[in-house]
């Protein structure tokens, strides 16, 4: 076949929308149909074109990719975590990675107590058992994802559900770990979660033709008979998630929209009571429940905008039973808790961090101050394990910051020792030579966005690089749903880093890093704000030379597609590159399609145009799609993948044949389709390890000096 020798072009086929009285032609609202062959020929063309444009840059693919595999530890053991099983033992659960394979194994060995932990310098622990090859599992596919793996409470079976196209329904297993036997109980078209209800009893969830979870069924195995259906959520905004408490006496359903929750218990003991609700749902109060032994800890927004802790009787089912433990604390958002017998593990955001805090209970119900565990570094990321003993006098937490590597920390409770149980290798590069954090610098800045409201940004670089105005710089950001995006260590960020670039995290409004009110401030009306602040974020970092006004480029993926779609129409010039990964660009007609999936529980969250004159007003004026101007916008690479549920091939497909059609742009604009993924890319280590060195090389060259 002979090369291309210019971008496709997507045949225009005008079909017009009509919504509170204004009508707009969409020359490309037949991608919609993700089979129709025309839309497969067309992305296929795009990405013959792309491979074609950027195959000068193989050799800086090929480094990159030789970066990452040098620099990590390719066969290697996951730090093992405790189980007892009644009637069965103690056991050490891990999973091990191998040279070569793109998936891991998964394995348990015999324990004896909780300071037993195997060494994996010595090489496979005493009595080693195989649960679960994932590898063998993915032979053959293009796409493998595990949704769940539960291990019964007896330790003698597990449940697994896999997906092999990357749309995220999955197929559910059963497996005998006494006999290896693959049980015929399987179940098809269920959603990613699972819990065990007692040995012989399995809850999962289906989704809806929205792609909403929305029904909880009850598998019992070996059974003939039809699954039994314990719950079905009517009201679309709502989704299902379903768990068990640490004690497996208790499968605990919640149903959650953007601004309220419903939590409901179902006893293993006595089954047939059937499910009971914490608390009736209300309008925009949300509550989780974390389930003890003797009580519930609930976690709640009732007259506490950042979250606040309360108790309740294990048998609750009404706010009136819950009595306070902690107050809301203005701009300090409390994330959650994790209850056992002698302490509470608090998670909490403060200052643009997470951060945990310890309360130590006892078994008369009272409960000491809160003790927070400090860290040296000004940036870090903490959080704590959800450990499966209830009784334990020691707690594992996960830290790591821009510059460190992850570490797995063992915290005794007694006085507050702290034992490394791993830190994640980074092996020496045969150029950079070996990783050391001293050699590089990480710290916070704050930009000014146009009202006057201070933005954080969390800064990453090699010391030895100048900080003034020549650098090349990477401006990350997302700013949705609350999520904040904390400062965590990359081993492929390192290419950026030790090739002399900056890397930055605009924590824009949208986001969760300075509470409650920084979500809400960055939503609805307020949306836009979450595109000035990355702008003031982008300004900053060259004004204070961090950046060359010519070397900056943005990055974000889904909500953050949506984000840097929408800063390079306010303002083409203030990036020379654009990576958007899954990008949400197509906005407002997605949020105008209620069958589309996950549509309608977005309303909360975008506001509602099918209904609502003003909120349609206001995502017209600023969807990235539906704002394209003649302009020279800056490059631009779009990553996508065909079978993504949560942001649809559609969007960014009509974002980039409209952009090459509207802009006028003289810089490349290319788009590169996944044909077998979803909204997480490729599945395969080595293979996502490749995609990112494409994504790298890209920016690298559409950021470097012009000679």
């Amino acid at each position: 076949m002979p090369e291309p020798v210019h971008p496709p072009v997507a045949p225009r086929r005008p079909e017009t929308r009509v919504h509170h009285g204004e009508r707009v032609e969409d020359p490309y609202a037949w991608m919609r149909d993700k089979d129709d062959p025309a839309l497969l020929d067309y992305l296929a063309a795009e990405n013959a074109w792309t491979e074609q444009a950027t195959g000068r840059l193989d050799g800086l693919r090929e480094q990159i990719f030789t970066d990452i595999s040098a620099r990590t530890k390719q066969t290697d053991l996951s730090v093992p975590e405790f189980a007892r099983h009644p009637g069965l033992g103690e056991f050490w659960y891990y999973a091990r990675t191998t040279e070569g394979l793109d998936y891991p194994s998964l394995h348990r060995c015999p324990a004896d107590g909780r300071d037993s932990l195997p060494d994996p310098a010595v090489g496979v622990p005493p009595g080693e058992e195989l649960l679960l090859d994932v590898q063998a599992l993915a032979e053959g596919e293009e796409f493998f994802a595990l949704g769940c793996f539960e291990i019964s409470p007896d330790g003698r079976r597990v449940a697994y559900s896999v997906d092999t196209a990357g749309d995220e329904r999955y197929r559910l297993h059963f497996l005998d770990l006494t006999t290896g036997e693959l049980l015929p109980d399987g179940v098809a078209e269920v959603a990613g979660g699972g819990c065990w209800a007692g040995d012989h009893a399995f809850c999962y969830l289906t989704v809806d033709d929205a792609w909403r979870p929305d029904r909880l069924w009850l598998h019992r195995l070996g059974a003939t008979g039809a699954d039994e259906l314990l719950y079905t959520e009517p009201d679309e905004r709502y989704w299902l998630g379903v768990d068990c408490s640490r004690d497996h006496r208790w499968v605990q359903l919640g149903a959650a929209s953007k601004t309220s929750t419903e939590v409901w218990l179902l006893d293993t003991t006595a089954p047939d009571a059937g499910l009971r609700s914490v608390a009736p749902r209300r309008e925009d109060v949300e509550y989780d429940v974390e389930i003890a032994d003797d009580r519930l800890f609930i976690v709640h927004n009732d007259d506490a905008p950042d979250f606040a802790l309360a108790e309740a009787p294990l048998e609750a089912t009404s706010p009136e039973q819950w009595r306070e433990l902690r107050a809301n604390e203005p701009g300090v958002r409390l994330l959650g808790v994790t209850a056992y017998d002698r302490v509470l593990v608090l998670s909490l955001r403060r200052d643009g961090l997470q951060v945990i805090a310890l309360r130590h209970r006892d078994r008369a119900g009272d409960v000491g101050p809160e003790v927070p565990i400090a860290f040296d570094e000004p940036l870090f990321h903490v959080d704590s394990d959800d450990g499966d003993e209830p009784d334990t006098d020691r707690i594992r937490l996960h830290y790591q910051s821009m510059v460190t590597p992850d570490e797995v920390i063992e915290y005794s409770l007694a006085d507050g020792a702290r034992k490394l149980l791993r830190r994640r290798p980074v092996l020496d590069h045969p150029t950079f030579g070996p990783y050391r954090p001293s050699d590089y610098v990480q710290r916070r800045e704050w930009a000014t966005a146009p009202d006057g409201t201070r933005v954080p940004i969390s800064i990453v670089f090699r010391a030895d690089t100048p900080i003034d105005g020549t650098a090349g710089c990477l401006l990350y950001g997302y700013g949705a749903y609350e999520i904040s995006t904390p400062p965590t260590f990359s081993i492929a960020r390192l290419s950026l880093l030790d090739r002399g670039y900056v890397y930055a995290i605009a924590h824009v409004r949208g986001g969760g890093e300075l509470g409650r009110s920084w979500y809400l401030d960055g939503k609805l009306a307020a949306k836009e704000n979450t595109f000035t602040d990355f702008l003031a974020c982008a300004r900053h970092l060259v004004e204070h030379g961090y950046a060359a006004p010519d070397r900056l480029a943005a990055e974000g993926g889904s909500a953050g597609g949506l984000l840097v779609g929408a800063a390079i129409n306010l303002a083409p010039d203030a990036f020379v590159a654009v990576h958007a990964a899954v990008p949400f660009v197509d906005a407002l007609n997605t949020v105008l399609q209620p069958d589309l999936p996950l549509t309608v529980s977005e309303w909360e969250e975008w506001g509602d145009p099918l209904h609502d004159p003003e909120a349609y007003a206001r995502m017209r004026r600023y969807s990235p799609y539906e704002n394209i101007r003649a302009c020279r916008y800056p490059a631009i690479l779009v990553t996508t993948s065909l079978n993504d549920t949560r942001v649809e091939v559609t969007e960014p497909a009509k974002w980039v044949a409209r952009l090459r059609h509207d802009s006028g742009s003289d810089r490349p604009i290319l788009l590169r389709a996944e044909l077998v993924a979803g909204h997480g890319g490729a599945s395969g280590r080595y293979q996502a390890w490749r995609d990112t060195a494409f994504e790298l090389a890209w920016l690298i060259d559409a950021t470097s000096p012009v000679s």
